[in-house]
């Protein structure tokens, strides 16, 4: 508002936050008789698993269950995804581990050392695969196949044309063309991940707190998952949250995974994800490849574009993905007057961890391929850069 412009404005939160009296998710009080779990994860990147042996640990005192992939597929379904491909991700690994870090097994006991020291009692034998991290290789026929019913690595391949960008090239006086490749990016926010889940078995119902960035959009992935409907699936989160940046978007698959537990042993379960499981296999940004091409005439200003995008998902396509790859598809020119845009969208699979929506999701990506061109462009005419940029900008209106 016009009349607050120069005033201090009084913030709310600021006091009980900087006064170490916020009330984060591992703070808050949890139900008497709550059971903690830990997860047991892959050390592998592509594998078989050829075994699980948990006699041991289950015989332990305190323990209460070892759950694995083959309770999580009798008792839920595989996430939804956007992409209609035969891809399946389950809240644990099935019959395979596609990635180093995934969740195999869940061990649950009366306390979190107990559970952590029944893990090392559990024997998992693997054969492992021959493994792809770069996208560009995942392609190719002769890659490891991630998901063999899927026949490809490659599961989404769209194209989208405006304009008459075929026109425009063939009357550019040049044509300029690079390939830009982007990292994976991740944040860690001080506080890691937080799930509390109760299963109330007269009603099939469950009541989860976590702190869960995206409560509304992934409720009903959830929700399908548990094999309940949408009002069986009542989410809470914490008054506050120590960061987040859009990787707690991701505690979804584990509030599954924990909600199960709780209905296994009949008895809340709290699990906290310690660093380590946060840096191994929390999530993270998607890396991509763009090659992009400017039809260019010799002024500097740019007639048609052209992009092919290559986006790496890791190893599962985990809603709301592809979400980097078409939230920016709207400014594919960025602030660039370019009517004529051919643009190719292509998702591929490798033995990463899946993404998800890190900060700014897709605009990096866009951004670094589309900044990058126009800086060779000015350097191939020998134009100053700024009069490339001028040239081709959005007129002011």
């Amino acid at each position: 508002m016009p009349e607050q412009l120069g005033k201090p404005m009084l913030r709310k939160e600021d006091p009980a936050l900087l006064s170490g009296r916020g009330r984060y998710a591992d703070d808050l009080p949890i139900p008497v008789g709550t059971l903690h779990a830990h997860v047991i994860r892959s050390p592998h990147a592509h594998a078989d698993i050829v075994r699980i042996d948990a006699d041991e640990a289950v015989a332990q005192d305190g323990v209460w269950a070892v759950i694995t992939g083959e309770d999580a597929r009798k008792l839920s379904d595989p996430f939804l995804a956007a992409v209609k491909a035969p891809v399946q991700q389950w809240t644990l690994a099935v019959e395979r581990v596609r990635y180093v870090g995934e969740p195999v097994a869940l061990v649950v006991a009366e306390s979190r050392y107990l559970a952590e020291d029944a893990a090392e009692r559990v024997t998992i034998k693997y054969k492992p695969r021959d493994v792809v991290l770069d996208p560009v290789a995942a392609c190719k026929s002769s890659a490891p196949l991630l998901h063999p019913d899927a026949g490809t690595n490659e599961i989404s391949v769209r194209d989208f044309r405006y304009g008459d960008p075929d026109a425009a090239f063939a009357r550019a006086d040049r044509r300029i063309a690079m390939t830009v490749p982007f990292p994976r990016l991740s944040f860690t926010p001080i506080e890691c991940y937080v799930v509390v889940a109760q299963h109330n078995a007269a009603e099939n119902s469950y009541d989860v707190l976590a702190n869960f960035q995206g409560p509304f959009s992934m409720h009903p992935v959830m929700a399908r998952a548990l094999r309940v409907p949408g009002p069986k699936l009542r989410l809470r989160i914490p008054p506050d949250s120590g960061g987040s940046f859009g990787i707690k978007l991701s505690i979804f698959p584990y509030i599954v995974l924990i909600a199960l537990a709780a209905r296994i042993t009949g008895r809340p379960v709290k699990w906290t994800e310690d660093r380590i499981e946060h840096l191994v296999a929390a999530s993270s940004g998607p890396n991509r490849v763009t090659v992009i091409e400017a039809a260019v005439n010799n002024d500097g200003r740019i007639l048609g574009l052209r992009l092919d995008q290559l986006e790496d998902y890791g190893a599962f396509l985990r809603a709301p993905m592809p979400g980097p790859l078409y939230r920016m598809h709207g400014a594919i020119t960025g602030a660039y007057d370019i009517g004529n845009v051919e643009v190719t969208n292509r998702v591929v699979l490798t033995n990463k961890m899946p993404a998800s929506l890190i900060r700014g999701f897709g605009g990096p990506q866009l951004y670094l391929a589309l900044e990058r061109l126009m800086q060779r462009i000015a350097v191939e005419l020998k134009l100053e850069p700024l009069a490339v940029i001028r040239t081709t900008l959005i007129p002011a209106q």
